[in-house]
């Protein structure tokens, strides 16, 4: 979705027309239980023209696809017993088995909880997460690195007024 009924609002070079509880109007009119089954919430900013044209390599999508394949991979080992093929089926018994945060991480994920009011739901998505996050990066555990990329993935705090 649009970050406001404008479009401009947080972008660096363009101003935004909507006043802060015109941007806050536009928010509401999705649910915030509908937004808590929503995992994953990126940001994606205007590409600018030097960006587009540059020479520069980025990461080549076989190396990408390489790692998604081994984290696939790793999920279904660990899943097939269950008749599950992904981190985002689980449930919160099979979470609590696979999922095991390294103390930093479980630390991180309580204070996140406590300040930002996040539900039970949230709580097992942002795991499910983290899981994956963890078995791209081929750790065994779930490191507060992990936690913390998985909450930043889920709220998007450059958008709430």
């Amino acid at each position: 979705m649009n970050p406001c009924r404008c479009g401009w609002y947080g972008d660096k070079e363009h101003p935004c027309e909507c006043t802060p509880s015109e941007i806050k109007k536009y928010h509401q009119r999705i649910s915030g239980p509908l937004l808590d089954r929503i995992d994953i919430n990126v940001r994606i900013s205007r590409v600018k023209y030097e960006e587009l044209s540059s020479k520069s390599k980025a990461e080549p999508s076989a190396v990408i696809r390489k790692r998604v394949v081994a984290a696939r991979a790793i999920q279904l080992k660990r899943l097939s017993p269950y008749h599950l093929f992904c981190n985002a089926q689980m449930n919160h018994a099979l979470l609590q088995r696979f999922c095991i945060l390294e103390p930093k991480a479980q630390s991180l994920l309580e204070q996140a909880f406590r300040n930002m009011h996040l539900s039970a739901r949230s709580y097992d998505r942002i795991i499910k997460v983290a899981r994956t996050i963890a078995d791209l990066a081929g750790t065994e555990n779930i490191e507060a690195l992990h936690i913390a990329e998985a909450i930043q993935l889920r709220n998007d705090k450059d958008y709430e007024i």
